[in-house]
Protein backbone atom coordinates (compact mmCIF):
# COMPACT_ATOMS: atom_id res chain seq x y z
CA UNK A 1 0.00 0.00 0.00
CA UNK A 2 1.39 3.59 -0.94
CA UNK A 3 0.74 5.94 1.80
CA UNK A 4 1.86 8.70 -0.05
CA UNK A 5 -0.16 10.95 -3.02
CA UNK A 6 1.49 10.18 -6.33
CA UNK A 7 0.14 13.26 -7.68
CA UNK A 8 2.63 16.07 -10.28
CA UNK A 9 2.03 19.97 -9.89
CA UNK A 10 0.60 19.34 -13.32
CA UNK A 11 -2.16 16.85 -12.04
CA UNK A 12 -2.94 19.10 -9.57
CA UNK A 13 -2.85 22.18 -12.10
CA UNK A 14 -4.92 20.70 -14.13
CA UNK A 15 -7.61 19.35 -11.25
CA UNK A 16 -7.45 23.26 -10.42
CA UNK A 17 -9.07 22.42 -6.51
CA UNK A 18 -10.11 24.66 -4.24
CA UNK A 19 -10.16 22.39 -1.07
CA UNK A 20 -7.25 20.24 0.30
CA UNK A 21 -6.91 17.40 2.38
CA UNK A 22 -4.60 16.69 5.12
CA UNK A 23 -4.40 12.97 6.75
CA UNK A 24 -3.40 13.01 10.71
CA UNK A 25 -1.96 9.53 11.64
CA UNK A 26 -0.29 8.91 14.88
CA UNK A 27 2.77 5.88 15.74
CA UNK A 28 1.18 4.06 18.64
CA UNK A 29 0.96 0.60 19.62
CA UNK A 30 -2.44 -1.12 17.96
CA UNK A 31 -1.50 -4.47 19.96
CA UNK A 32 0.36 -7.27 18.74
CA UNK A 33 -1.96 -7.83 15.25
CA UNK A 34 -1.66 -4.02 13.71
CA UNK A 35 1.08 -2.12 13.39
CA UNK A 36 2.56 1.30 14.98
CA UNK A 37 1.38 3.13 11.96
CA UNK A 38 -1.86 2.01 11.72
CA UNK A 39 -3.45 5.41 12.27
CA UNK A 40 -1.38 6.95 9.57
CA UNK A 41 -2.52 4.12 7.34
CA UNK A 42 -6.08 4.17 8.03
CA UNK A 43 -6.49 8.29 7.69
CA UNK A 44 -4.44 7.64 3.83
CA UNK A 45 -6.63 5.20 3.00
CA UNK A 46 -10.01 7.38 3.65
CA UNK A 47 -7.96 10.54 2.14
CA UNK A 48 -7.22 8.45 -1.10
CA UNK A 49 -10.99 7.40 -1.26
CA UNK A 50 -11.80 10.82 -0.96
CA UNK A 51 -9.74 12.24 -3.60
CA UNK A 52 -10.36 9.47 -5.59
CA UNK A 53 -13.97 10.72 -5.74
CA UNK A 54 -13.99 14.46 -5.47
CA UNK A 55 -11.99 17.16 -6.75
CA UNK A 56 -9.82 17.45 -3.71
CA UNK A 57 -5.48 18.51 -3.24
CA UNK A 58 -4.40 15.13 -1.11
CA UNK A 59 -1.41 15.93 0.75
CA UNK A 60 1.02 13.74 2.39
CA UNK A 61 0.15 12.46 6.06
CA UNK A 62 1.16 13.79 9.15
CA UNK A 63 2.96 10.62 10.93
CA UNK A 64 3.06 11.31 14.49
CA UNK A 65 0.57 13.38 16.95
CA UNK A 66 -0.67 13.44 20.52
CA UNK A 67 -0.04 9.91 21.42
CA UNK A 68 0.75 10.55 25.19
CA UNK A 69 -2.29 7.88 26.35
CA UNK A 70 -0.06 4.99 24.87
CA UNK A 71 3.65 6.39 26.19
CA UNK A 72 3.47 3.10 28.79
CA UNK A 73 3.89 0.82 25.01
CA UNK A 74 6.88 0.27 23.81
CA UNK A 75 7.89 2.52 20.72
CA UNK A 76 4.91 4.79 21.06
CA UNK A 77 6.36 8.59 20.06
CA UNK A 78 4.11 11.82 20.52
CA UNK A 79 4.22 14.94 19.60
CA UNK A 80 2.88 17.94 21.70
CA UNK A 81 -0.44 19.25 21.04
CA UNK A 82 0.86 23.00 20.61
CA UNK A 83 3.44 21.43 17.56
CA UNK A 84 0.78 19.55 15.93
CA UNK A 85 -1.11 22.71 15.99
CA UNK A 86 1.76 24.84 14.82
CA UNK A 87 2.50 22.61 11.84
CA UNK A 88 -1.05 22.18 10.61
CA UNK A 89 -1.26 26.31 10.87
CA UNK A 90 1.80 26.36 8.62
CA UNK A 91 0.71 24.06 6.22
CA UNK A 92 -2.48 25.88 6.11
CA UNK A 93 -0.44 29.32 5.35
CA UNK A 94 1.64 27.44 2.91
CA UNK A 95 -1.71 25.96 0.67
CA UNK A 96 -3.10 29.90 0.73
CA UNK A 97 -0.22 31.09 -0.65
CA UNK A 98 -0.53 28.79 -3.52
CA UNK A 99 -4.34 29.77 -4.14
CA UNK A 100 -6.26 27.12 -1.73
CA UNK A 101 -7.83 28.77 1.07
CA UNK A 102 -9.78 25.66 2.52
CA UNK A 103 -8.53 22.71 4.22
CA UNK A 104 -10.21 19.61 5.37
CA UNK A 105 -7.88 17.40 8.29
CA UNK A 106 -8.87 13.71 7.87
CA UNK A 107 -7.67 12.37 11.87
CA UNK A 108 -7.00 8.75 12.32
CA UNK A 109 -6.22 9.25 15.71
CA UNK A 110 -8.79 9.84 18.87
CA UNK A 111 -6.28 11.69 20.83
CA UNK A 112 -5.80 14.83 18.75
CA UNK A 113 -8.36 16.77 20.73
CA UNK A 114 -6.47 20.02 19.74
CA UNK A 115 -7.43 19.52 16.32
CA UNK A 116 -11.27 20.49 17.31
CA UNK A 117 -10.66 23.77 19.03
CA UNK A 118 -8.03 24.44 15.68
CA UNK A 119 -11.15 24.06 13.74
CA UNK A 120 -12.78 26.19 15.91
CA UNK A 121 -10.76 29.33 15.85
CA UNK A 122 -10.12 28.55 12.19
CA UNK A 123 -13.32 29.33 11.31
CA UNK A 124 -14.74 32.43 13.41
CA UNK A 125 -14.13 34.45 10.51
CA UNK A 126 -15.53 32.27 8.19
CA UNK A 127 -15.96 28.74 6.95
CA UNK A 128 -12.62 27.35 5.57
CA UNK A 129 -11.27 24.15 8.06
CA UNK A 130 -13.16 20.58 8.62
CA UNK A 131 -12.55 17.60 11.13
CA UNK A 132 -13.61 14.10 9.13
CA UNK A 133 -15.10 11.89 10.01
CA UNK A 134 -16.53 13.47 12.81
CA UNK A 135 -18.56 11.00 15.57
CA UNK A 136 -21.62 11.21 13.43
CA UNK A 137 -19.51 10.28 10.19
CA UNK A 138 -18.31 6.86 12.23
CA UNK A 139 -21.53 6.11 13.61
CA UNK A 140 -22.95 5.68 10.43
CA UNK A 141 -20.59 3.96 8.85
CA UNK A 142 -20.18 1.44 11.54
CA UNK A 143 -24.43 0.98 10.87
CA UNK A 144 -23.14 0.66 7.27
CA UNK A 145 -21.22 -1.87 7.60
CA UNK A 146 -23.14 -3.53 9.92
CA UNK A 147 -20.19 -3.93 12.56
CA UNK A 148 -21.05 -5.67 15.83
CA UNK A 149 -20.08 -3.51 18.62
CA UNK A 150 -19.97 0.41 19.62
CA UNK A 151 -17.81 3.32 19.35
CA UNK A 152 -16.84 2.90 23.05
CA UNK A 153 -16.42 -0.80 23.30
CA UNK A 154 -14.24 -0.80 19.89
CA UNK A 155 -11.59 1.71 20.63
CA UNK A 156 -8.68 0.53 19.51
CA UNK A 157 -7.09 -2.14 17.67
CA UNK A 158 -10.53 -3.57 17.33
CA UNK A 159 -13.18 -4.16 14.61
CA UNK A 160 -13.59 -0.71 12.78
CA UNK A 161 -9.86 -1.00 12.54
CA UNK A 162 -8.89 -4.08 11.43
CA UNK A 163 -11.82 -4.52 8.98
CA UNK A 164 -10.75 -1.10 7.63
CA UNK A 165 -7.28 -2.53 7.18
CA UNK A 166 -8.44 -6.10 5.96
CA UNK A 167 -9.99 -4.39 3.28
CA UNK A 168 -7.44 -1.99 1.95
CA UNK A 169 -4.06 -3.11 3.43
CA UNK A 170 -4.03 -7.07 4.76
CA UNK A 171 -0.56 -7.40 4.22
CA UNK A 172 -0.86 -4.73 7.72
CA UNK A 173 -2.94 -7.12 9.56
CA UNK A 174 -1.03 -9.90 11.30
CA UNK A 175 -2.12 -13.40 12.38
CA UNK A 176 -3.60 -13.64 16.60
CA UNK A 177 -6.71 -11.01 15.62
CA UNK A 178 -8.96 -12.85 16.26
CA UNK A 179 -8.22 -13.83 19.64
CA UNK A 180 -7.09 -10.03 20.25
CA UNK A 181 -10.32 -9.28 21.82
CA UNK A 182 -10.52 -7.47 25.19
CA UNK A 183 -13.66 -5.32 26.47
CA UNK A 184 -12.01 -2.29 29.07
CA UNK A 185 -15.23 -1.40 30.03
CA UNK A 186 -15.60 1.99 31.82
CA UNK A 187 -12.78 4.42 31.28
CA UNK A 188 -13.12 7.19 33.50
CA UNK A 189 -9.90 7.90 34.18
CA UNK A 190 -8.23 7.25 30.87
CA UNK A 191 -6.59 10.42 30.07
CA UNK A 192 -4.73 10.62 34.29
CA UNK A 193 -3.74 6.89 34.19
CA UNK A 194 -3.31 5.90 30.21
CA UNK A 195 -3.78 2.94 28.25
CA UNK A 196 -1.94 0.62 30.15
CA UNK A 197 -5.00 0.53 32.94
CA UNK A 198 -7.10 -0.54 30.68
CA UNK A 199 -5.25 -2.88 28.57
CA UNK A 200 -2.33 -5.11 29.10
CA UNK A 201 -2.28 -6.01 25.13
CA UNK A 202 -3.17 -2.72 23.98
CA UNK A 203 -6.14 -3.80 22.37
CA UNK A 204 -10.16 -2.22 23.02
CA UNK A 205 -12.59 -3.98 21.32
CA UNK A 206 -13.51 -6.97 19.20
CA UNK A 207 -10.82 -7.41 16.11
CA UNK A 208 -12.63 -10.97 16.11
CA UNK A 209 -15.73 -9.37 14.15
CA UNK A 210 -13.28 -7.67 11.38
CA UNK A 211 -13.99 -8.62 8.25
CA UNK A 212 -13.08 -7.00 4.70
CA UNK A 213 -16.27 -6.20 4.00
CA UNK A 214 -16.77 -4.43 6.90
CA UNK A 215 -13.63 -2.20 5.93
CA UNK A 216 -15.43 -1.77 2.41
CA UNK A 217 -18.79 -0.56 3.05
CA UNK A 218 -17.21 1.54 6.12
CA UNK A 219 -15.04 3.54 3.58
CA UNK A 220 -18.19 3.72 1.04
CA UNK A 221 -19.86 5.23 3.97
CA UNK A 222 -17.30 7.88 4.83
CA UNK A 223 -16.92 8.55 1.06
CA UNK A 224 -20.55 9.52 0.34
CA UNK A 225 -20.72 11.34 3.79
CA UNK A 226 -17.49 13.43 3.15
CA UNK A 227 -19.95 15.56 0.57
CA UNK A 228 -21.53 16.69 3.55
CA UNK A 229 -18.20 18.65 5.15
CA UNK A 230 -18.04 19.88 1.12
CA UNK A 231 -21.13 21.69 1.29
CA UNK A 232 -20.38 23.16 5.10
CA UNK A 233 -16.94 24.96 3.75
CA UNK A 234 -19.11 25.84 0.46
CA UNK A 235 -17.23 23.72 -1.67
CA UNK A 236 -20.33 20.96 -2.75
CA UNK A 237 -20.78 21.06 -6.60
Amino acid sequence: MNLLPTATSADVQEREPRLAVLPIGSFEQHGPHLPLITDTAIACVIGKEIADAYPVHLLPPITMSCSHEHASFPSTVSISAKTLYAVIDDIRASLTRSGITKLVIINGHGGNYVLSNLVQEANVDGPVLSLFPLGADWDRAREHGGLVSDRHADMHAGEVETSILLHAAPELVREGFAEADHDAGPRPFLLVHGMSAYTESGVIGCPSHATPDKGKAILESLRLGFAAHLDALGEAG
